[in-house]
This record gives C-alpha cells, structure tokens and sequence, in this order.
C-alpha cells in the first residue's frame, strides 16, 4: 500500500467514526504541516507572538473540528494550508486592531517575490489580493494557494486539479505577478 494510499484510506476511515484512524493519521500529516508552518514563519517578524507549533494546532483543531469530506492528501493539505492562511490573517488583523498595523509587515516569501527578491508586505494585503484574485481567476488563486500554503508540487496540484504541470507552471506565474501587481497598486507594502 502506498503512502497516499494509506493516507486516502486513514481519511476515510477517520470520517467513517473509526477513533484510531485520527491517531495514526495524525503522525503521517503533523510533521509536513510544521513544516509548512514554519515555512509561513520565516517570513514573519522576528518578536511575531504566534509560533510555527501553534499556527499548526490551531489549524489542525479547526480541521478536526470542520466537517468536511477529505477525499485525498492533496485535499487534505489543500484545507489545512487554507487554515493556516486564516489562523495567520486572523492573527494579524488582532494585532493590527491592537496596535494600529504595527507588526503587520512581514517579508514577502520567495515563491511569490519570484525574481523581485524579498519585498516587505502585508499580510493583510496579500489575504486581500487572494481573495480578489479567487473572485476574478478561482483557479489561479487555488494553485497559488496549493503550492505556497500547500507546499504541493506542480505535480501534485496537476493531479489534485486535473491539470498538466505545465499549466500549473504558467498559472503560478501569471498569479505571482497578479498578486504583486494589486498589492503593490493598494499602497500597502
């Protein structure tokens, strides 16, 4: 039995009722969202009161806890980076009410600076464009989200979406820009 194998089939039984699938599920998935966590937290600021280790259980709680049919790892890690995103925006929106913006500006990732390099962003402002962008283009702003949130490769988004990787390529350029392109246009950096 393969490794997605094993994850579609502990998903399922998982959502069947069955109590020991969520234990040995939890081990399979923890590690690879820590690692995304983390990912989304390099580029915060170095004093951000939220650690890597608690952005993935907040997320994970609120996965557990949402009733949701998870067909496969790809949709699976499709949603827990959807929540990361929003234990992340949320955070930042508190401490923005909190302080008046302070400490919103973070560095914006390499997979979405591209060839800018670095840029100070805001998290806010990035949340903003993605959800502009899912209005306008859905499908753009879902591979963005897959890869950078996700952590899938192109692959993986290709199969997930029924796609070639070539498109999923193209799509992640045109987005990158896109997204560059508003948050640069709405005055927040």
């Amino acid at each position: 039995m393969s490794a997605a194998t094993s994850f579609t089939q502990l998903l399922t039984e998982w959502r069947s009722g069955q109590p020991d699938a969520l234990e040995r599920l939890t081990p399979l998935v923890y590690d690879e969202l820590r690692r995304l966590a983390r990912k989304y937290m390099r580029g915060e600021r170095g004093n951000h009161t939220l650690q890597a280790t608690a952005v993935v259980h907040e997320a994970f709680m609120r996965l557990i806890q949402a009733d949701v049919s998870l067909q496969d790892r790809a949709h699976f890690f499709a949603l827990a980076s959807r929540l990361m995103r929003r234990v992340l925006v949320d955070h930042a929106k508190s401490r923005s009410r909190e302080k008046r913006n302070a400490g919103v500006v973070q560095t914006l990732p390499d997979e979405l600076a591209g060839d800018a390099g670095a840029a100070d962003f805001n998290v806010i402002a990035l949340d903003d464009a993605l959800e502009s962008l899912s209005q306008l283009e859905p499908r753009l702003a879902q591979v963005i989200e897959l890869h950078y949130f996700g952590g899938l490769t192109y692959d993986e988004i290709a199969a997930a979406m029924g796609i070639s990787a070539a498109t999923v390529h193209r799509d992640i350029r045109l987005a990158r820009a896109w997204l560059l392109n508003d948050i640069a246009s709405t005055g927040k950096p």
